[in-house]
């Protein structure tokens, strides 16, 4: 009887944490994007024209990581300025800071001339994207 008690006890003290971790559905764009909002961010969403920074994991969708920028200084970009892959700049657009978002990147919107080598061009990518900050 006690140990039903205490594992309640513990049950319900979990449940009454905060938590800004999420499991929204996932959404898809008319450009084929996918995103699922995994952690709700604050303040104002990202927009075009703005400079972000941010932190992403690149893996196949079978999970096998192929970039971490986790150990690194953030990427910093223009929204819209095309300086990162399609996906990833429509993916990023409105996101708050702090907010991470899964994203899964179809063909169209991936395409790459070089980098990296070892990837396939054709490659359905998934993205987690922590946005860092909005510079401006």
């Amino acid at each position: 009887m006690k140990l039903l008690i205490v594992i309640l006890f513990s049950v319900l003290s979990m449940s009454c944490q905060k938590d800004n971790s999420r499991q929204d559905p996932m959404i898809t764009t008319p450009s084929g994007l996918q995103y699922q909002i995994l952690k709700e961010g604050s303040g104002e969403g990202a927009k075009i024209g703005q400079d972000v920074k941010i932190h992403e994991n690149t893996s196949y969708r079978d999970g096998t990581l192929i970039f971490s920028s986790e150990n690194m200084e953030p990427i910093q970009f223009t929204l819209g300025g095309t300086m990162v892959i399609k996906g990833v700049d429509e993916g990023v657009q409105g996101m708050k800071k702090g907010e991470i978002r899964k994203l899964i990147v179809p063909t169209s919107l991936s395409k790459r001339t070089s980098y990296p080598p070892i990837l396939s061009k054709d490659s359905i990518l998934v993205y987690n994207v922590t946005l860092i900050d909005i510079v401006n």
